[in-house]
Formats: C-alpha cells, structure tokens, sequence
C-alpha cells in the first residue's frame, strides 16, 4: 500500500514540474521507458498529455476586456456624432455635406447667437402667405421644411428623391434625420450670409423633431401657431390644387395630412403652450386681418419690423 502511494506521489509531482516549468515547450518528450532520474525505475508514458485547459483562460479573460473596452468607447463616441453605421450618405440642396442623424449633446448655435420662430398650422392654415409678410418687413429667412424637401425630392441624384415622394404623397411624415439636416444647411448657408434670424415653417411635425432640433441645432425662441378649421383648409387647399400642380393637394392626401397633423404636430403645440412659448393666431380671417393680429403679438415679444 505504501509503495503504490509513493508511486502516485511520484507521478504527481512529475507532472507539476512539467505543467510549471517556464522551457516545457522546450523540453523533449520522455520515450516510453525513459528513467526520469538518475536513480528512479523508467516509467512508461503511453501518449503525450494535453495542454492543461487552465492555459486558455487568461486569453479568454484578455479578450473579454478587450471587448469591454471597444464597446465602451464606441458607445461614448455614440453621443458625439458617431453612428453605429456610419453616416446616411447624400447632399444638401447646396451640394454640400452629408444627411447624418443628429445626435450632438449640445446646440450648434445658442438662442443668443440665432433667433428661430417655428411656424405651425394645419395644412392650409396660410402659414406660408404670413411668412412672406414677415419675410418683407422684418428681415425673416424663410425656411419651409415642405420646400426644402420637395428641392432635395427633385434634385437630380438625390439619394432620398423617390423615399420623400413616397413620403409627402401619403401624407405621412418624412424621416427627421433628413428634415433635420436639411434645415441645418439651409441655416449654416444663411448664417454665413450674414442673416441669423429664422422663420421655420411647418416644422417640427413630431415631439422628437422638435426635442431633435432643440438639442442638436438651436432652441428655439417661440412658436406662431395658426389656429384655422378643418372645413377652411380644406377649401383652400382644393383651390390652390387647381394651379399648384403638387401631388399631395387632392382630397385624399388632404384628408390624411390632417389627422396627420391633429395626431402628431398637436402635441408640440400642446407641451410649447406649456412652456409659455406659443402666440395663437385665429387664421380663419383674411390674410391682413390675421398678419395684424400677428404684429401685435411680436411686438409684446420685443420684436419690431426692421427700418428700411
């Protein structure tokens, strides 16, 4: 009995010398038969063992850091314009830059820096016409998001061309990565022609568009909302369908854009109200009538016509 546990004790620590040593790559392989000392019997080894399994977890633990680290640093640069996919690929109007998703932390340009008034109003509501009364007499860049679609819908080798035609003749909601983007470069584009101050129109349709826009590009300072029936929208837009030749001016889209707009492009109205950022404007009346109402109400915000 002792001698057989002798002999185990023996084979043990044979095999620790060879699993620890620093050179057992090195080292040959004993030969079945081999003594493996001066003054020990040979001993018989019937195949060579296999690397213990112990040896594989320190790579396996590396590489499980390693992959902890990358994820890490790719869901930082996440918050600093990086995409996932990389960037969606296209032009602005201008033919310049590309259409990525807006993901800054932070605004382009402060409330300080830029003045925006985001003009909202059922399809109809006569948000344009206004728009270029306040163009004339305070100085305004227009930007219609509606416009600047259909000019990038139509651009010849715009990627997103046939996506908005879709789009806008549903009367569904185009993607905000690119509404959001487009009005940007409009914006940069004006900015360096010397002209910081922005009428927005028709946009945001969407909380997130304007959540999106606030926090990538400029806060904006109010909301001109044109508050106008269904009924007289309606008549409008038929009649401007008779000459405008646009697809989304027949019954059918008139009818979609409208929910459209009660369901989605309310609740903006509704959480800017909140905020004490909104003037409601009844634009049931005549053109003059309403831009009057609209006059007053700019300048108890400390907005008066530019001198000419």
């Amino acid at each position: 009995m002792t001698s057989v546990l002798a002999r185990q004790a023996q084979l043990f620590r044979i095999h620790i010398r060879t699993f620890s040593s620093s050179s057992a790559q090195a080292s040959r392989l004993r030969q079945p038969g081999e003594p493996t000392g001066p003054n020990e019997p040979p001993t018989h080894i019937s195949a060579p063992r296999s690397k213990s399994p112990l040896k594989v977890w320190p790579i396996v633990a590396i590489f499980a850091l390693g992959t902890f680290l990358f994820k890490q640093i790719v869901d930082q640069r996440k918050g600093e314009g990086y995409q996932p996919k990389g960037p969606i690929q296209g032009h602005s109007p201008s033919g310049k830059g590309q259409l990525p998703a807006p993901r800054r932390s932070s605004p382009i340009w402060s409330s300080d820096q830029v003045t925006v008034l985001f003009v909202l109003g059922g399809p109809g509501a006569g948000k344009g016409t206004q728009c270029q009364k306040l163009v004339s007499d305070y100085g305004f860049k227009h930007l219609s998001a509606g416009d600047l679609l259909r000019e990038e819908q139509d651009r010849q080798g715009s990627e997103f061309g046939e996506m908005i035609k879709t789009y806008i003749k549903e009367g569904t909601i185009v993607p905000m990565e690119v509404t959001v983007q487009l009005l940007e470069n409009a914006m940069r584009n004006s900015i360096e022609s010397g002209n910081n101050m922005f009428l927005i129109d028709g946009f945001p349709r969407k909380l997130d568009q304007a959540h999106a826009f606030e926090r990538s590009v400029c806060p904006s300072k109010f909301t001109l909302f044109f508050d106008c029936s269904e009924a007289s929208m309606e008549k409008r837009l038929l009649q401007r369908g008779e000459t405008s030749g646009r697809a989304d001016d027949n019954p059918e889209s008139i009818r979609k854009r409208f929910r459209t707009f009660v369901e989605t492009s309310m609740p903006v109205v509704t959480e800017f109200e909140s905020q004490g950022r909104v003037i409601k404007v009844n634009a049931e009346t005549s053109p003059d009538e309403v831009y009057k109402h609209v006059q007053e109400k700019l300048k108890e915000r400390g907005i008066v016509p530019v001198q000419k």
